[in-house]
């Protein structure tokens, strides 16, 4: 699925803008694209994401095309236990994963300067019970203007839920 966004409605007083929801139950990845530049902060909701499989929750930007290599993230999961991982091909919303697992939560990517940016994310789950966090840094070659949602494997296939994003 891809979402094209005009960028007509960038303000500057700082007033996020709202990307169109799109359903999260089909595909290996949801993309966002046409994402003006200017743009500072971009805020990825999840409301009961869900796949068919176990594998994270992964998000990648880009310029021109989605850029798959040379990111530094970290996750990691609270709840019965802790695990940690990591990944260069993207920013981990946390680690792990279950089938039917309906996830929650925000994904803050903000740029530090000078086509670099970083990552924030905080989610949660309903079947487990389990708190995911991530954070990490990309560089891009020049101006973001797209963002996907997918997973580590980029096999698993989303099956509820809906996603969003806010960019300012």
């Amino acid at each position: 699925m891809t979402m094209v966004l005009d960028g007509s409605g960038l303000t500057t007083t700082g007033v996020p803008n709202s990307g169109t929801a799109q359903a999260s139950t089909s595909g290996t990845s949801i993309d966002f694209t046409g994402i003006p530049s200017g743009v500072k902060r971009i805020t990825i909701m999840l409301s009961g994401v869900s796949t068919n499989g176990s594998s994270t929750l992964l998000y990648q930007i880009g310029n021109g095309s989605i850029v798959t290599t040379g990111y530094i993230s970290g996750g990691s999961y609270q709840g019965q236990s802790q695990a940690g991982t990591t990944s260069t091909i993207g920013f981990l919303n946390g680690n792990g994963g279950a089938a039917a697992d309906a996830t929650s939560g925000i994904t803050t990517i903000t740029n530090f300067g000078n086509n670099t940016w970083v990552s924030a994310s905080v989610s949660a789950t309903t079947s487990t019970n389990y708190t995911y966090i991530g954070g990490g840094s990309k560089t891009l070659s020049g101006t973001l203007d797209r963002v996907r949602i997918t997973t580590v494997n980029g096999t698993d296939t989303f099956d509820a839920g809906s996603i969003n994003i806010l960019y300012e």
